[in-house]
């Protein structure tokens, strides 16, 4: 039995105009928790407003689950979106998944699904991860070394 890719291949997801940049998880909580770490990174405030991947939202409620940190997601969610630092940006699912089947570099699937939102909409992703600034060509230059 085959599979045949009835659709386009990969390129670039038309939307998210003026977005400059899409923040890991764990930037996104830095900043809703103004962690004093964020000092390190005076830099980031010229990519404002902050791209946010739904995805992230996902990677917290399961950080959540795990007991990794308390949250109440609703809410959460609302206060993110209601935020003018951030910019919620919506893939459609299809293309996410399109960007994210050749990843094969990471076997976390919220990475990948962030670093195939990235892709999607060819925007520098802002992350501490090393494998990922290794890999993933898209890095906002503060970060790219």
């Amino acid at each position: 039995m085959g599979v045949v890719l009835v659709r386009g291949g990969v390129g670039p997801v038309p939307g998210a105009a003026g977005l400059k940049l899409l923040l890991d998880t764990h930037f996104l909580l830095w900043v809703v928790l103004d962690v004093p770490r964020l000092d390190e990174f005076d830099w980031l405030a010229r990519y404002r407003p902050w791209g946010v991947s739904p995805v992230s939202f996902l990677e917290v409620q399961y950080l959540a689950e795990l007991g990794r940190l308390e949250v109440r997601h609703t809410e959460f969610m609302e206060a993110v979106g209601g935020d003018p630092r951030f910019a919620v940006d919506e893939v459609p699912l299809l293309a996410l998944i399109r960007h994210a089947l050749p990843l094969d570099w990471t076997r976390d699937p919220f990475d990948r699904l962030l670093v195939a939102h990235s892709s999607a909409r060819r925007t520098p992703f802002c992350t501490l991860d090393r494998t990922i600034r290794e890999r993933h060509p898209l890095l906002p230059s503060e970060l790219a070394s």
